[in-house]
């Protein structure tokens, strides 16, 4: 059933229905239309265009259908409906008639999609601030269950200052912090209702539109319906949340890639989240965290796409907009897979302490150290960061690290340097000393930790 046939002798050609037809995707929206319907049928019994009777056989039917649409019994596959909408409508005229062809007085397709779209993508929004409470639960708990452990910090992939393991996950915990207000903040700025701002110009019926959009949830209706129903700006701030935490999560796996690799030896992942080679039996591959950084390319790509959808769109809705559900609804499933093998991955994470703390001594990271350690006997720091690169320079050549040498062999470089040298150069000590807020020593990081623990109760 076309909503849009009265003008048309001729119906439309299979390659028109191929590209315009969009309930093939745009069933997602099952619940989310039904619900809007069940709310514009309220408010057009109230501006007297349905009678009491009318309005509630027209709300059993749709809390029926609702039913089914949450339980993914509808039969989509059967029907030849142009999208979710004449879907849900054919549906309710097959069950009762002209009643159902009532329901759409006063709206249109227009504000119709735009309030179902929002109401979709807030319900995802609250999923995924759950799927990335889950991930910092696991960072959380991989990171209290290793407090000890300490491993290189790098720089431009050079092993730099070692940090504690729990000061890495805490890092990743921070960004997933920014991807929760992030949604948050969007879940704000959409929350207002398209529906009742018809095509462009508005309804010519009596509608409480702030009653409507209290109905079903919304902070209050859209307040221009040019606006209105040409507004995608939640889909493109949603995809950019998607893309910078998919952008979190490929930089986590690339560390993660490296701290698994033979190389470094950090962490042995779990067989659940890593495969093998077809042709080398002694291969575990870290398949889960190479997919997460592949899908992130994805993600990016269906924002750019919607950026460059919208860019020359002019007032008000156009069909180009149609473009907008398949990437975001992908980008979400994508997003959310990740969010969710990402537990798993932490929650499978092993280390082995000793290679952490092997990798942490080497790479003169106590350089820093030593030039700190010259600067508290009065050298003044370049000079003392010249001293600390000319004892590197002699480590290196005798293949030993700096603790190593002795007090005479270090005093060929400063008189200054003592046997009180080599507490400083310890590796415990190294970390221990950044004892200030935000850095990697015992006190700052357990207090990081109880805090996120405290959150999560």
């Amino acid at each position: 059933m076309s909503l849009w046939g009265g003008r048309f002798q001729d119906g439309s050609s299979a390659m028109f229905r191929r590209v315009n037809d969009s309930l093939p995707f745009d069933r997602a929206l099952a619940s989310q239309d039904i619900r809007g319907s069940i709310a514009w049928s309220k408010a057009i019994y109230k501006a007297g265009v349905l009678t009491q009777n009318e309005q509630q056989q027209l709300e059993d039917a749709l809390q029926a259908l609702l039913v089914k649409a949450e339980a993914g019994t509808l039969d989509f596959d059967a029907s030849s409906e142009e999208d979710i909408h004449s879907f849900v409508e054919a549906t309710l005229i097959e069950q009762l008639g002209d009643i159902a062809r009532k329901l759409h007085t006063g709206r249109s397709r227009n504000d119709q999609v735009a309030t179902d779209f929002k109401l979709w993508t807030r319900e995802h929004i609250d999923l995924l601030i759950a799927d990335l409470e889950n991930v910092k639960t696991s960072l959380v708990a991989t990171a209290n269950n290793n407090k000890k452990v300490i491993l290189p910090g790098y720089t431009h992939l050079q092993r730099a200052q070692p940090v504690r393991y729990p000061h890495w996950c805490l890092a990743y915990v921070e960004m997933f912090k920014r991807d929760i207000s992030r949604l948050k903040d969007l879940r704000v700025r959409l929350n207002q209702s398209p529906l009742g701002c018809g095509a462009l110009a508005g309804t010519t019926y009596p509608i409480d539109r702030f009653e409507i959009a209290s109905e079903l949830g919304f902070d209050s209706p859209c307040l221009n319906s040019l606006d209105a129903v040409s507004d995608r700006d939640f889909v493109l701030e949603l995809l950019f949340v998607a893309s910078t935490s998919m952008m979190h999560m490929s930089r986590m796996a690339e560390d993660l890639i490296f701290f698994n690799s033979g190389e470094a030896g950090f962490i042995t992942l779990g067989d659940e989240v890593t495969s093998g080679s077809s042709l080398m039996p002694q291969k575990k591959n870290p398949d889960a965290l190479e997919l997460m950084r592949g899908k992130c390319g994805r993600v990016f790509g269906s924002l750019q796409g919607m950026l460059v959808t919208m860019k020359g769109l002019p007032l008000a809705y156009n069909k180009d907009m149609q473009e907008d559900k398949e990437g975001l609804l992908d980008a979400v499933t994508q997003w959310h897979i990740c969010l969710c093998i990402a537990c798993e991955v932490v929650d499978s994470i092993q280390l082995d302490s000793e290679r952490c703390a092997k990798a942490a001594r080497e790479g003169y990271a106590n350089a820093t150290e030593l030039a700190d350690y010259l600067v508290a006997k009065g050298i003044p720091f370049r000079t003392a960061h010249d001293i600390s690169g000319q004892v590197v320079l002699a480590a290196l050549e005798q293949k030993k690290a700096i603790e190593e040498m002795t007090v005479a062999e270090l005093k060929q470089y400063s008189d200054l340097i003592e046997d009180d040298v080599y507490e400083i150069l310890q590796l415990e000590y190294l970390v221990d000393k950044r004892n200030i807020l935000g850095g990697t020593g015992i006190e700052p990081v357990t207090a990081a930790l109880n805090a996120e623990l405290a959150q999560s109760k």
